[in-house]
């Protein structure tokens, strides 16, 4: 059971839905995210069951867990799409004795949010009993050609991506543009993420744009991390990686590079579960707005712009999944009236208790462009590549713990930026460059990442933020 994280008032009860009616709408009333009432406990003996298992089978066992209101075999169904990735869906490199890399990128798009947007466009798939469905997603980068390359050419789903015109990287932009399934449309729009992901919410709660989609035919529902089928799945790997090093018997701090909240929600889950995990550490780029929470307590949007980086995806200053964490820990009243300020003002602040509370389990730091570069030198001369999102996360490295660093894109999305660090210089042929690298390190390429340069892009509408539904409702039309 899920419960929507906002009340309209301290006497309402919370609204408590299954899972397939959380997939299929997943904006709650009153403005909310669906989460969990409770989660379940992983026992000692269980742990031990568990490091037996290979990567599906070992996901099947974690979603049993939760007795949700669909069926064991539409999951084993949707976790077989990990079939689609390179040997295994999450590989653990050691980089020292007590530093990992867990590299969630072996999957189609060469990015993490394949772990969980492969499966859940399967099990979207499955519930919908013949209904069909316009899934939306705003992207950073690496959710939107996730999003596309899972639904590609499904049945009766329609799907639109909303994409911050010059905010994602070459790669990221290609992948978007030169998708051909007749099912899926692309917008670029004039703004950044928060742009793309507050039209995405706003088109989620417009009631008249439902409507209308309802006459034609279709339910509205959204793959971003707003929905909690994605987190389901991002829980699972940060169990899986406590077990793979030393099965759960000993702490082991997780370093996540976040914009949106999403993966360190994962691991924070997956720490209530029972994953021995000792600290986890948020990684941010120059958009520090998460730092600043989980240091002084104060969420402010007040006089910030968005910085562009190197670390595209994580330029973000609204994260939305924030507001599971403050629900869990505070509850529904005090998130509402949490959210409510932010929304009025522009900002919130946590009493000293309340961030005692966030520090209990959470550490945050940021990376400057600059450390970034020096980061991926750094660990170039280790003979690995590491894409300017993961290297942010280098900065919160305690030698005295056992560490996991969570890798959340292959190095190839962000060629330039590799350039800059490891030739110091421009890049001014992507592909070339891309080549010379792999070389030199010895990577093999992939072969999706190369045709992108060598394709004609599809979908060129680039839109202003108030033309976004009237060009879905034009597509849908057609």
């Amino acid at each position: 059971m899920l419960v929507g994280t906002r009340l309209q008032s301290g006497d309402e009860l919370n609204e408590s839905v299954n899972l397939d009616t959380a997939l299929l709408n997943p904006a709650a009333k009153y403005g909310g995210l669906y989460a969990p009432i409770n989660l379940p406990l992983i026992s000692k003996k269980e742990f031990k069951k568990l490091a037996r298992l290979n990567y599906e089978d070992f996901a099947l066992e974690i979603i049993k867990k939760f007795n949700f209101n669909i069926s064991l075999n539409k999951f084993k169904k949707a976790l077989s799409r990990y079939e689609k990735f390179d040997k295994s869906a999450v590989e653990i490199k050691r980089v020292h004795k007590d530093l990992y890399i867990n590299e969630l990128w072996h999957g189609p798009t060469r990015a993490f949010k394949d772990m969980a947007l492969q499966p859940f466009g399967e099990l979207l798939s499955s519930i919908s009993h013949g209904q069909k469905q316009l899934i939306m997603c705003a992207t950073s980068g690496d959710t939107g050609p996730a999003t596309l390359s899972s639904f590609e050419n499904a049945k009766d789903i329609k799907v639109v991506c909303l994409y911050p015109k010059n905010g994602t990287s070459e790669v990221q932009r290609l992948q978007m543009v030169n998708q051909k399934a007749p099912n899926l449309k692309v917008i670029g729009i004039e703004g950044n993420f928060d742009d793309a992901q507050q039209a995405l919410k706003e088109l989620l709660n417009d009631s008249e744009f439902k409507a209308v989609l309802a006459e034609l035919g279709y339910n509205l529902s959204a793959a971003n991390s707003v929905n909690f089928g994605r987190i389901l799945f991002q829980i699972i790997y940060h169990i899986y990686v406590c077990i793979s090093i030393n099965n759960n018997k000993e702490p082991i701090d997780i370093i996540v590079p976040s914009g949106n909240f999403g993966n360190a929600l994962g691991a924070y889950y997956a720490k209530k579960m029972g994953a021995n995990i000792g600290r986890i550490k948020i990684a941010s780029n120059q958009n520090n707005i998460l730092t600043q929470l989980f240091t002084t307590g104060i969420y402010d949007l007040n006089n910030k712009e968005l910085i562009s980086t190197i670390s595209p995806a994580m330029d973000i200053l609204v994260s939305s999944n924030v507001e599971r964490l403050l629900f869990d820990k505070f509850g529904a009243v005090r998130t509402k009236e949490l959210m409510d300020s932010l929304a009025t003002n522009k900002k919130y602040e946590l009493t000293n208790d309340e961030l005692n509370v966030l520090k209990a389990d959470f550490d945050a730091a940021f990376c400057t462009d600059d450390e970034c570069i020096e980061n991926i030198s750094k660990m170039a001369k280790s003979g690995i590549l590491i894409d300017p999102h993961t290297a942010t996360c280098l900065n919160l490295v305690n030698d005295e713990n056992i560490t996991v660093i969570t890798s959340t894109a292959q190095w190839v999305k962000f060629t330039p930026s590799m350039i800059k660090a490891l030739k110091n210089r421009t890049s001014t042929d992507e592909l070339a460059d891309m080549q010379l690298l792999a070389s030199k390190y010895n990577v093999k390429l992939p072969k999706s990442i190369i045709k992108l340069f060598k394709e004609e892009a599809i979908h060129t509408d680039i839109v202003k933020k108030n033309q976004i539904k009237s060009n879905i409702i034009e597509w849908i039309k057609q």
